[in-house]
């Protein structure tokens, strides 16, 4: 792997906020950086807009754009719950916008206001989703205060969305299944399993993830599949044992799969919007370059 010529690229077309993600992670850089970055993406109601998720361009807030920002504060370790962009994330889920007394709305109508892929385009008749109702659960347990109001609620969605997802077992939505495991992970981090038969979770969840990896490793380089780091970052995930031998062909994907320019392909596109699509294709290269190698070294222990 071209590690020179993936620093190369992300130096050259990575927006400012990646640039402070990569030198994190890689470079010993400054989280602070990153989280002042961050913040210019946040809104005066605390959640997230302005096409932080680079597949959405619109700059209200919204759920789906607000989850992504909850990962990089955990990608950056921030634990603070006093920080302003935590408390302004918290703010804005317990205000009741794009929240319909069960979830999170998934799409919201603005969105069909901006450049987007097709898939974030509102629908009215959407689905229930918890797409990304179920981090966003994870995060208010982890981070607000125990006697709020917006805790409570979040005790009672747990509940919800652990009901939903064994009707609807097995999931066919990876992204779906990221945030059960995801919740599954944030309710052990913030000492809440007794709100749910964990034993029964992690099992249900390792039999989920065993239906939904991509095993057909033939399409793995042209088709938007499903692969093991959307659900495991290190070889300390209580999942990684069951799929570690899926976990090194990922690792040797990541190694021989790697373009002249130090990025990796990007397996979908915009059927609209194709000048903007440019711009975002070249943002999801830079965060695909951080996540392979994140990924890697995790896996393969450098």
């Amino acid at each position: 792997m071209n590690i020179e010529k993936a620093r190369e690229f992300i130096y050259r077309n990575a927006r400012p906020l990646d640039l402070a993600r990569w030198n994190y992670l890689f470079e010993n850089g400054n989280k602070e950086n990153v989280l002042r970055i961050l913040a210019s993406y946040q809104n005066e109601d605390g959640g997230f807009g302005h096409g932080l998720e680079p597949d959405c361009w619109n700059p209200n807030s919204s759920p789906v754009q607000t989850w992504v920002a909850t990962e990089i504060i955990k990608e950056v370790g921030l634990e603070d719950a006093s920080h302003p962009i935590i408390k302004g994330i918290l703010s804005y889920l317990s205000s009741n916008k794009d929240f319909n007394g069960h979830t999170w709305l998934n799409t919201i109508s603005s969105n069909n206001d901006f450049p987007h892929a097709p898939w974030w385009t509102y629908d009215p008749s959407q689905e229930q989703s918890y797409n990304p109702t179920a981090c966003l659960i994870g995060f208010i347990l982890k981070y607000a205060e125990q006697n709020s109001e917006l805790y409570q609620t979040a005790i009672c969605l747990t509940k919800e969305a652990y009901a939903y997802f064994k009707t609807n077992f097995p999931m066919e939505s990876m992204h779906t299944v990221s945030c059960f495991v995801e919740l599954y992970e944030y309710l052990k981090e913030s000492h809440n399993e007794n709100l749910l038969d964990m034993r029964e979770y992690e099992d249900l969840l390792q039999k989920q993830i065993r239906h939904i990896l991509t095993y057909d490793t033939s399409v793995w380089a042209v088709e938007y599949i499903c692969k093991p780091s959307l659900f495991i970052s290190s070889k300390n995930s209580i999942f990684h044992d069951e799929n570690k031998d899926i976990c090194q062909f990922e690792c040797d994907f990541i190694s021989s799969t790697q373009e002249a320019d130090g990025t990796w392909n990007i397996t979908w596109a915009w059927d609209e919007y194709p000048e903007q699509w440019c711009i975002s294709k070249n943002w999801w290269k830079s965060d695909l370059i951080i996540k392979n190698l994140k990924f890697y070294n995790a896996i393969r222990g450098q």
